[in-house]
This record gives structure tokens, C-alpha cells and sequence, in this order.
């Protein structure tokens, strides 16, 4: 099977470009380390477009869209079908993640991973649909192994059909009622935290909802037992089709030796399900920010990763991973575009000369 093999196509990082692009960054026309994490991340970029001076192209970031039978414990503010009231909103482009998008010069491509309303047929959406919705995991499992099998290989050849489009940098993006119950499930299971460090305030819930959420997720994880050691059991268990989705597009983004951005909460369990199941893959993710949601903290340190921004936000949709996205061109501009000491007829620096 697929599944097997996947962290092995996944290949380390070129340290070689890494190397290349770390002495560039020594002469470049600044005191040395100036750029502070730009240079970090330059480096780390070269090594994964395997290039000593590497530049982003085409930017795209994935929706994916999907519903939750954990709704019906009234988990969050809004009903259930909003979600795919806001797929609609993402397809006539007056989302905030359209707007942003638009900004940045980053196309958005939107997944119906498993929304329950039936959509109308568009050219700007990928119907990549499991089923309507996932079960209630505070009854039973999510969903099944197969379906979470099927959620990752679709998201898996979707970032690879992309790439192969000329996609040079993924970004992940979800929508779903219901859906920070299910990544904070996901992010006990794997984590180890307990329920109520991870439980956020997801729509905005009020003090009573947030205690029946944390409630709700504490008996999800004791009806479910998910194996932490299985990435793929806990998504089956206690996750969402979106989430399993966004893991795949991170495992098709790594294959393809693409830089695969991450947007909060939602993104960071599709992350944690993704390296769990090929640790490979942590290589090849950039944060782009940190979420409000106490749970994402917990995501990040598991993961190693420094987000890039830090802005209080907690919307989702993509919208910290299209912020992000100017700052990691600038890095390979940087890296690639700036003129060397001697090109540029600028001394370098003395050690003997006091500043």
C-alpha cells in the first residue's frame, strides 16, 4: 500500500543547496545574520527546492471543507451549515481568505472534503467529497480506517496534480463547523496534553459551551482510544475529513519537494496526523503563525516549528498562511537577488574596525 512507502519517497533536504546558500548568505551586502529569521529561512528553502539560490513561483492554497457529526453535542456557536454556506462565500470570492489571497497573488483552490449541504456544480470547486460529514466521535469513531485512508490519498494526489500544474508553494486552509473539537482531539491524542490545555474557544463560544466542548472531547478520546503511535488511527477515530485531507496535501507537497505552509489550528492537526505518519515531512513545513487556540502552541512545540507571525488571529481558511507567504518570498529574493560584497564594490567587514 501507498501509506508504507510514502516516508521513504519522501527525501531529505538538500544540504548541499543548504551549504551553498548559507555562504552566500555570509557575503552578502549586510552584517552577517542582519536578516535575522529571513536567513533561516532562505537556507531552509534552498534545501528544499534543492537550490542554492531558489525562488518561490506559483502560490497556491487549499481550502478543504468538511462537516462534523460532533455538532450535534452543541460544540459551537454557529449551526452546522455554515459550513457550507461558506464554501459558497469562498467560490463568489468574498471570503476573507479570498481577499487575502487576492493580496498576496496566491490562488485559492476550494475542496468539498465532505460538506453535508449538496453544493452546486463549479468550476472553482474540487469535489473530493467522502461523505456528508463526519460521524459523532463522542459516540464512535469519526469515521472509518478506509475513509481515512481515502482522505489522505486524495490529498495526497491533489498536491501532486497542483504541482504538477506548476505550483511551487502549497498552503493549507480548512472550513468546518465543529472542526477545532476534532483537531483538539487529535492534538491530545498525539500530544499527550491534556483535554482541557488544548480545548479553545473555536467560533467564540460562550464559558458554558467551552466546558460542554471540553466535556465532549474528554469522552470522544475515552469512547474512541485512539493509538497515538498510529497517526492514521487517531485521524479515523477522533478527526475530521478536512483535517485527513490537508494531511495528505502535506504528504503530496513533501513528495513533490514543495515548501508546504501552514495556516493554525486546523492545519496543525493535518500536520500532526501527516508526520506522524511520515516524519519526513516536518522538513518541508513552514508555520506561518501562531493561533489564539491554546491547543496550537502544543501542535507547534510538538512539531518544531517557529511560527513566522504572530497576529492573534484564529479564523482559519488559510488566511495566517497567505500573510505569511510575502515574507517567505522575500527570504529566497534575498538570498537570490541581493549583490555580494565584491559584485557590488562594497567593503567588507574588519575585524579591527570598532563600530
Amino acid at each position: 500500500m501507498w501509506i508504507d512507502d510514502i516516508n521513504e519517497e519522501i527525501v531529505p533536504l538538500d544540504r548541499r543547496a543548504m551549504s551553498s546558500a548559507q555562504r552566500r548568505q555570509a557575503i552578502l551586502t549586510k552584517p552577517a545574520g542582519s536578516l535575522g529569521r529571513l536567513e533561516e529561512l532562505s537556507v531552509k528553502l534552498a534545501g528544499i527546492y534543492r537550490e542554492a539560490t531558489p525562488k518561490v513561483g506559483r502560490k497556491v492554497i487549499v481550502v478543504a471543507a468538511a462537516d462534523h457529526g460532533v455538532t450535534e453535542e452543541g460544540v459551537s456557536a454557529y449551526p452546522s451549515e455554515v459550513t457550507g454556506q461558506m464554501v459558497l462565500n469562498f467560490l463568489k470570492g468574498g471570503a476573507a481568505i479570498n481577499v487575502l489571497a487576492r493580496h498576496v497573488e496566491a490562488e485559492v483552490v476550494v475542496v468539498d472534503a465532505g460538506v453535508k449541504a449538496k453544493l452546486p456544480p463549479s468550476e472553482n470547486l474540487r469535489s473530493l467529497r467522502i461523505g456528508p460529514g463526519t460521524k459523532n466521535m463522542a459516540k464512535g469513531p469519526a469515521m472509518t480506517r478506509a475513509q481515512a485512508l481515502r482522505c489522505l490519498e486524495e490529498g495526497m494526489c491533489l498536491a501532486e496534480e497542483l504541482v504538477g500544474d506548476g505550483a511551487s508553494l502549497l498552503a493549507t486552509g480548512d472550513m468546518g463547523i465543529g472542526n477545532t473539537t476534532s483537531a483538539s482531539a487529535v492534538t491530545s491524542a498525539i500530544t499527550g496534553a491534556l483535554s482541557e490545555a488544548v480545548t479553545g474557544r473555536g467560533t467564540g463560544i460562550s464559558e458554558e459551551v467551552w466546558r460542554r466542548k471540553a466535556e465532549v472531547l474528554s469522552r470522544a478520546l475515552r469512547v474512541n482510544g485512539p493509538d497515538p503511535e498510529d497517526a492514521i488511527d487517531v485521524l479515523s477515530k477522533v478527526g475530521g475529513f478536512e483535517i485527513g485531507m490537508l494531511a495528505g496535501v502535506i504528504l503530496g507537497g513533501a513528495k513533490c519537494g514543495r515548501p508546504v505552509v501552514l495556516d493554525g489550528f486546523i492545519s496543525g492537526a493535518s500536520a500532526l496526523i501527516a508526520c506522524g505518519i511520515a516524519p519526513r515531512a516536518r522538513e518541508y513545513l513552514i508555520a506561518s503563525h501562531r493561533s489564539v487556540e491554546p491547543g496550537h502552541r502544543r501542535q507547534l512545540a510538538h512539531l518544531r516549528l517557529k511560527p513566522l507571525l504572530d497576529m492573534r488571529m484564529r479564523l482559519g481558511e488559510g488566511t495566517g498562511a497567505a500573510l505569511a507567504m510575502p515574507i517567505i518570498e522575500g527570504a529566497a529574493k534575498c538570498l537570490s537577488e541581493m549583490s555580494t560584497f565584491s559584485s557590488a564594490g562594497v567593503s567588507e567587514r574588519s575585524e579591527q574596525r570598532q563600530d
